[in-house]
């Protein structure tokens, strides 16, 4: 086991290089030894080699590796003013993320639009979710909890975000998740996101759309939560998309990133605009609350992909306030409707854009977020170019790849590009079967 000098030092990342895995069952690590050693979430019965000096092992200000590290929180010095400011967070994504030109077709005259890859910020093809849990999980840590409430639709992309973060750190992961009436009673099968929570062990509590609606999420974390307490738990609930003003922060930072970038030989690029897609709120907040602050001086463009523009507005106010950052929502970001037909249903033409746009530029954007944001964003140009002429913009791609592996059905008939090999008759065969290098 883990020497109890370590567990009872500073907060300390272990490299993956000393540390051996036993064989035996894993036990849990739980309480304050997240922490103290993150790394160990891996291997919870892992042991130090004996022939490595303990010289080599990083002191507790030095850390070897960054990922998965508790480390103190110092915000951009143009949010120092916001209120509370978080005291410290989990290193969990990928950062900085790629910014490089986005080829789209039929773009209005001299308008050159630029992508915000944060669908490869890590966390099993997760995307902005990483940002918002490495401020959560920091807090849940600190609390001293050992398990995570959430909750979501049944292909949320955040829930499986945050099952997976959750073990990286020995926290239990308990999902509330949103199906129809018809398949509430049934096994929720192994489709796309559903596949990483149950392989990461996350427990699964199926509720119907029609029991969501008439309770809502905050009741139903709450029960959950006060199930969990009686059995001697230690809870910590993190609501819908991680969408709460400590969550914001995760995008106030990539305000941050982004203004880094722009100044690290980006030819003298700057945005006018930014755009992303809008599911919870969260992102938006932050990403407006930053750029107003931080002087970036673009305008935000959100695409809400459910619910209506007047409820995000509302609802981000809420964020805002609860940040003191004295401004009004509608003042710093501009909300569309792009929910089609609603929350992750989609419409042939949808899906047949989300087809043509990775057909053209490489890009696979999800069927739920960014591909109704980025066909609402390719509609307005469409209808309205001399409102975009000339302009650079930066779409924010806030990942989901897995969203579509339950949109097979619909989208088989239009990837055909497929055949059988012919091989003429005169080509020379060698006799036997099986696989010839």
């Amino acid at each position: 086991m883990i020497s109890s000098r370590l567990l009872n030092s500073a907060p300390l990342c272990v490299p993956s290089s000393i540390i051996s895995v036993n064989n035996n069952k894993f036990s849990s690590v739980k309480g304050s030894r997240h922490s103290q050693i993150a790394h160990s979430s891996y291997y919870p019965t892992a042991t130090i080699k004996s022939q490595v000096s303990m010289d080599s092992i990083p002191k507790a200000h030095e850390p070897a590796f960054e990922f998965l590290c508790k480390k103190p929180y110092t915000p951009p010095s143009w949010a120092a003013n916001l209120n509370p400011v978080p005291s410290h967070i989990f290193s969990l994504g990928h950062f900085p993320t790629p910014i490089h030109q986005w080829n789209l077709p039929n773009l209005p005259k001299g308008t050159e639009v630029y992508l915000k890859r944060d669908d490869l910020s890590g966390m099993q093809l997760s995307g902005n979710k990483v940002r918002k849990l490495e401020f959560l999980l920091a807090e849940a840590v600190a609390q001293g909890a050992d398990c995570i409430i959430t909750i979501g639709g049944i292909q949320s992309n955040h829930c499986r975000a945050t099952a997976v973060a959750a073990k990286y750190l020995n926290l239990d992961c308990y999902l509330i998740l949103r199906t129809s009436k018809a398949l509430v009673d049934k096994d929720p099968g192994l489709t796309g996101n559903l596949l990483v929570e149950r392989l990461v062990g996350a427990h699964v509590d199926l509720i119907s759309k029609e029991e969501y609606a008439s309770v809502g999420a905050v009741a139903l974390t709450n029960i959950l939560k006060q199930k969990l307490l009686s059995e001697g738990r230690k809870p910590y609930v993190i609501p819908v998309g991680g969408s709460n003003s400590l969550g914001t922060w995760g995008y106030v930072e990539a305000v941050r990133e982004i203004q880094q970038q722009l100044g690290k030989g980006s030819g003298g690029i700057t945005f006018d605009d930014i755009i992303v897609a809008c599911g919870s709120g969260g992102t938006i907040a932050g990403l407006a609350v930053g750029t107003w602050l931080s002087g970036l001086a673009a305008k935000v463009h959100a695409y809400c992909v459910c619910d209506d523009p007047d409820y995000f507005y509302d609802y981000v106010q809420g964020l805002i306030d609860g940040l003191q950052a004295g401004v009004s929502s509608r003042d710093i970001v501009n909300i569309q409707n792009a929910k089609g037909l609603g929350y992750a249903m989609n419409t042939a033409e949808e899906l047949n854009f989300v087809q043509e746009i990775a057909k053209a530029t490489g890009i696979v954007l999800d069927p739920v977020y960014s591909g109704k944001a980025a066909y609402g964003m390719m509609r307005d140009m469409a209808e309205n170019p001399g409102k975009w002429e000339g302009r650079k913009v930066l779409f924010i791609h806030t990942g989901g790849l897995l969203g579509l592996y339950e949109k097979t059905e619909q989208m088989a008939p239009l990837v055909g590009n497929w055949r059988r090999m012919d091989v003429h008759e005169s080509i020379p065969r060698k006799e036997g079967t099986g696989f010839q290098r």
